[in-house]
């Protein structure tokens, strides 16, 4: 009876961490958690069609940027995976990575590359009620959902995304 109960804390746990980024970060369109893998995909949307050449460019400094963080905390990504689809008049560009390296600054660094890169063509939904202790403790609870997360015997593949303002999450 104990395990059962175990296990509903590791999807809670996964639940907020997915609700949590996409509250603290508009930017992020879409975020999946696949816990056979351990890993986490960010979607982010680039209003406008980017080109393969401009894309490898990004990319490129994307992963320097991710790499250069984690020398400096003294660590190694295990896995970090970049890649993009256009549809239509939007590039959707998705990001994978493990969750058994990925710490919050890791991911508000990413945020803040993308929003500074892409510029205007961001796709965001700024919730403009938030206040900033309320960004601080969003940011605490993803950090605290991270490391609860890591090695979670958790077998659901959830899906979260905004739709309306709202942040849906799914198991997939």
């Amino acid at each position: 009876m104990r395990a059962g109960y175990k296990d509903r804390d590791d999807v809670t746990d996964s639940v907020g961490l997915l609700i949590s980024i996409l509250v603290r970060y508009p930017e992020v369109s879409a975020i999946n958690f696949d816990p056979w893998e351990q890993m986490l995909r960010f979607s982010f949307i680039c209003s406008r069609v980017i080109d393969e050449q401009e894309f490898n460019n990004f990319k490129a400094y994307l992963l320097d940027s991710i790499q250069s963080f984690n020398y400096l905390e003294g660590k190694d990504a295990k896995f970090i995976d970049i890649s993009h689809q256009v549809y239509d008049d939007l590039t959707l560009i998705e990001i994978k990575r493990d969750v058994a390296t990925l710490v919050q600054e890791e991911i508000a660094l990413v945020v803040q590359i993308f929003y500074q890169y892409w510029e205007g063509n961001l796709v965001s939904d700024f919730n403009e009620t938030l206040i900033e202790e309320d960004l601080i403790i969003q940011e605490e609870i993803i950090e605290h959902m991270l490391e609860s997360v890591k090695g979670s015997a958790e077998d659901k593949f959830l899906y979260a995304f905004r739709e309306e303002g709202k942040v849906l999450v799914f198991n997939k």
